[in-house]
């Protein structure tokens, strides 16, 4: 009489539930890390060098337009450059107090924004100032439109896949820069074709107020609510 061996029973997974995925590897997760922050650093150079181009156009072309929104769209500039040396310092090394400091930085340069555009605003309004005709600031504005927030996306996603919100909180910098400029735009059109002088300090209230909500967020510490999603 043959006797037939018993075969083991498969393992039944429950319906629904899924199996937890493999963590990757400590060294894969190390060569991702040491990407991205090459990644970071890369994108941070590249917002210096296009924001120090920006800024010397803008003011350069505010100065002979006699434009006040175009001198205070190229200042803007230049807080952007500070947050990009802020993240580069902060890369240099890895350390959890740099990151808090680091954002304390980014936070400052929100609100230094915000009170420029906010002050320089109201100022336009007292003094009723219709800058000229430019067409290389509205060259310029639409060139931010177009760039700014192409970069701001790449900036987010990479700040959200290595876990940084200081790289997020300088993602929403470069966003606000192009809402900046699109206000910018609408200012310069608007007085040019109807005469509507005030549309620009108005919105660029709105953008001020923007901007200090995002320093705030930012130094709590609250800009990056989906990093490890």
């Amino acid at each position: 009489m043959s006797i037939k061996a018993d075969n083991p029973e498969p393992a039944i997974v429950p319906f629904g539930r899924r199996t937890s995925p493999t963590p990757p590897p400590p060294l894969a997760r190390d060569a991702t890390t040491r990407k991205l922050r090459r990644r970071v650093k890369v994108l941070a150079w590249l917002t210096v060098a296009w924001n120090v181009l920006e800024a010397v156009i803008a003011i350069a072309a505010g100065a002979a337009a006699g434009s006040i929104a175009l001198v205070g769209f190229g200042l803007d500039s230049t807080v952007e450059v500070l947050s990009a040396v802020v993240i580069l310092w902060q890369f240099t090394a890895t350390d959890d107090r740099r990151e808090k400091r680091a954002l304390r930085l980014i936070a400052a340069s929100f609100f230094a924004l915000a009170t420029y555009v906010g002050v320089q605003a109201g100022v336009d309004l007292v003094q009723r100032s219709r800058p000229h005709h430019s067409p290389v600031g509205i060259g310029l504005a639409i060139a931010s439109m177009i760039a700014m927030p192409i970069l701001a996306n790449v900036k987010k996603r990479t700040g959200q896949r290595l876990g940084s919100v200081t790289v997020v909180a300088d993602s929403n910098q470069t966003k606000l820069c192009s809402y900046l400029a699109a206000v910018l735009l609408v200012g310069l059109i608007l007085n040019t074709a109807l005469g509507w002088w005030w549309a620009d300090p108005i919105a660029a209230i709105a953008i001020a107020a923007l901007a200090f909500n995002e320093g705030r967020n930012a130094w709590r510490g609250e800009t990056c609510d989906d990093c490890c999603a």
